[in-house]
């Protein structure tokens, strides 16, 4: 009777093998933002806050065990998922990330992601996007089977919602007469030179307050646009410290020259000099030695 208290406490620790696995891949993510520490030592605020991050509901999971092994079981899912394929899924959501990002990262920017019109993503980018939104499906799924599981998911009342934002954002995009989206860019890594371009370009308002809503899509675009215009500005004036920093190096360049001739003129003036007195020098002593036999 005193045995089954305690063997139920220990059924519900963390096992010693999947929390040494969520050091590894805490440790291997490189994210500055997640501590090197154990999944199950992080508050509770902290684990929804991270499984919000990876696209989870915190509220399907009641007890903080569960809540830890859904994140583990999340990032076993990220790292297994080809990277090349994510870039594909980033690269049709329009998300705003570096070409070189890493898998968790390309995996929040994902989870970010709400668009549900599924043209020009590939059947991969369909398979790992349907994976990252919780449904369970093949390697070899159709397309056609693809979008219908993605779109069952949304759910009837979401789909009315993103409905009435999509007519709204059509309305808006009329009256102030937008065009389409550019071609899509990846920002700037770490150690690579800026685009002369601005930043990445985003989705049309339409797209954007489909997603996000009146409000948010009209904020996320102001800032987009603020975004890129000192962007702009930074690589205007980069370029011109550029241009003054390549007249200075000139004007140097033509100063050590006009150096450089100067002492060897000065040099040549001082080896004549040493010629023409060594000269006199010799007809003085010939001179004086002819003076001095005569007399």
């Amino acid at each position: 009777m005193s045995q089954s208290p305690i063997s139920t406490e220990q059924r519900l620790l963390p096992d010693a093998s999947r929390a040494a696995q969520d050091v590894l891949v805490v440790q291997a993510a490189g994210d500055d933002a997640i501590l090197p520490r154990q999944l199950s030592e992080l508050p509770r605020d902290e684990l929804n806050h991270l499984a919000e991050e990876f696209g989870l509901d915190a509220t399907q999971h009641k007890s903080r065990q569960a809540l830890v092994t859904a994140i583990h079981d999340r990032r076993q899912l990220v790292a297994s998922l080809n990277r090349d394929t994510m870039l594909d899924v980033v690269r049709w959501g329009r998300r705003p990330v570096t070409a070189n990002a890493s898998k968790e990262q390309l995996a929040r920017e994902i989870a970010r992601i709400r668009a549900m019109r599924f043209a020009g993503l590939s059947q991969p980018g369909l398979v790992a996007l349907a994976r990252l939104r919780g449904i369970e499906t093949r390697d070899d799924a159709p397309v056609p089977v693809l979008v219908k599981k993605l779109k069952k998911q949304e759910g009837l009342f979401a789909r009315l919602n993103r409905k009435r934002r999509a007519a709204l954002g059509s309305l808006i995009a009329r009256m102030i007469g937008e065009e389409g989206p550019s071609d899509y860019q990846f920002l700037p890594g770490e150690g690579s030179a800026a685009s002369t371009s601005g930043p990445a370009p985003s989705a049309t308002i339409r797209q954007d307050i489909e997603e996000s809503g009146l409000i948010g899509g009209i904020t996320s675009r102001i800032k987009k646009t603020a975004d890129s215009y000192l962007n702009q500005k930074l690589d205007e004036v980069e370029a011109r410290i550029d241009r003054k920093l390549d007249e200075i190096d000139r004007r140097l360049a033509e100063w050590r020259d006009k150096e450089i001739a100067n002492r060897i003129r000065i040099l040549k003036i001082t080896l004549w000099a040493s010629v023409i007195v060594a000269a006199v020098s010799l007809i003085y002593s010939y001179v004086m030695e002819v003076f001095v036999r005569h007399h």
